[in-house]
């Protein structure tokens, strides 16, 4: 009998705890305003690589930094601004393509592309919006890689054109990150 009150017990005291951690995370989740990316929420309390790795449209991405060593770059304080093209992104790329980038003899091609989807600083879509119509149509900012993107806009997108006239459509902007923003994109931008 004794047994069977401790049982029940621990038992009332798990499901409390379950029930609790519930709780908490469905709070997290309504206090934190995220964006569902490639299937995944997106905390704002979470840095760039801890919400990119749970996003199924961003595998190749994570799989590429991974490759070329930025992890612990983009894990750090920041704040950075990351275009970050979709799988389907890279897949328009000429077959081969991404096999070839992700090989250890190329990580500082890898890299040099990679280091060009991202802008220093916090960067909305609300900022772009703003600097293009003060700019007459365009604004131009300089990667970390170190050449610059060109931001339009076309009826209510934005768009983002690299060094060689790619553009790329911004399809999810604002995905707020403790280390910056994510601002998601059609194409694979080339420096």
């Amino acid at each position: 009998m004794k047994f069977l009150k401790i049982t029940t017990a621990a038992l009332a005291l798990t499901m409390t705890l379950a029930i609790g951690n519930l709780a908490t995370a469905q709070t997290m989740a309504k206090k934190e305003k995220t964006v569902m990316v490639g299937g995944a929420a997106m905390y704002p309390s979470k840095n760039i690589v801890e919400n990119a790795v749970n996003s199924k449209d961003h595998t190749t991405l994570v799989a590429a930094v991974k490759a070329a060593g930025l992890v612990e770059t983009l894990e750090s304080k920041g704040p950075f601004t990351v275009f970050a093209p979709t799988n389907e992104a890279f897949a328009k790329l000429p077959a081969g393509t991404v096999d070839m980038l992700v090989k250890p003899e190329n990580k500082a091609m890898l890299t040099k592309i990679l280091t060009y989807h991202v802008v220093p600083g916090k960067i909305s879509a609300k900022d772009l919006w703003m600097w293009t119509k003060k700019n007459g149509g365009k604004y131009m900012a300089k990667t970390v890689q170190g050449e610059e993107l060109t931001f339009w806009t076309k009826g209510k997108d934005l768009y983002v054109t690299d060094m060689k006239n790619n553009s790329a459509k911004i399809t999810i902007a604002d995905v707020n990150q403790s280390n910056g923003v994510i601002h998601v994109i059609d194409t694979v931008l080339m420096p």
